[in-house]
């Protein structure tokens, strides 16, 4: 067994992984819930969208089909709109509670939505960081590097940040999404908070990893603190 896989900080990750792994639970089981509701319009993920791209004068944006569950995303450098099948295809709460979400990040594009921009910056440094900042900080505190430990502790920065500024840009795509499924009436009154339990889980578990990131910063305090003794 690798021995620097373990370390005296290790404890303090734990809270912060329950929360996280109450945060899928909480995301996939309220999902669920509301993918089985669907609309009275009958409107599908895809079609939704698209009236909302639409009203937002983004009639540029191509909606994909893509593989995976919950794998929806927004590409920024492409202009496309990505719905995993359970979205694109499916008329449920959910998924036009999904759907809405994912263009409410278009339209931050659309309008230069500055967290947006710098979360893009930031993914070269943050894949760096999340990969080598922690393993090089454990590995400096048993070789008693405190080189490495500060190196680690720099890198994995990179990777918090990008989880910090990931807040602001999913609540405010959140928030856009059902203003525009408000105002576009897409849904009803009650459809409408069913999508807003959705959307809020799923914000919920990016609250989640990011306070994992905050503990593993803290471990590399620790460390940092602990080499020194």
């Amino acid at each position: 067994m690798i021995p620097f896989l373990f370390d005296p900080t290790m404890i303090i990750i734990i809270p912060a992984l329950l929360l996280a792994a109450y945060a899928q639970y909480k995301v996939k089981h309220t999902f669920s819930k509301y993918n089985e509701i669907n609309l009275n319009s009958n409107l599908t993920g895809a079609e939704a969208a698209r009236k909302i791209l639409l009203n937002n004068n983004l009639g540029n944006v191509e909606i994909n089909k893509t593989e995976g569950k919950l794998s929806d995303h927004y590409d920024p450098q492409n202009k496309t709109l990505n719905l995993s099948n359970d979205v694109y295809n499916n008329n449920s709460i959910a998924a036009v509670g999904v759907a809405a979400h994912e263009v409410g990040h278009a339209i931050q594009d659309k309008e230069g939505y500055k967290p947006l921009s710098l979360r893009a910056s930031l993914v070269p440094a943050a894949n760096i960081g999340s990969s080598f900042g922690l393993p090089l900080a454990v590995f400096g505190f048993f070789i008693r590097a405190d080189f490495l430990i500060m190196t680690g502790f720099v890198l994995f920065s990179a990777a918090f940040l990008f989880h910090l500024v990931t807040l602001p840009v999913e609540f405010n795509a959140s928030n856009r999404a059902i203003s525009n499924l408000k105002t576009t009436d897409l849904l009803t009154d009650k459809e409408i908070e069913g999508a807003k339990k959705v959307l809020k889980a799923a914000a919920f578990t990016y609250v989640a990893t990011t306070l994992v990131a905050l503990a593993n910063m803290l471990r590399i305090l620790l460390l940092a603190g602990m080499g020194d003794d």
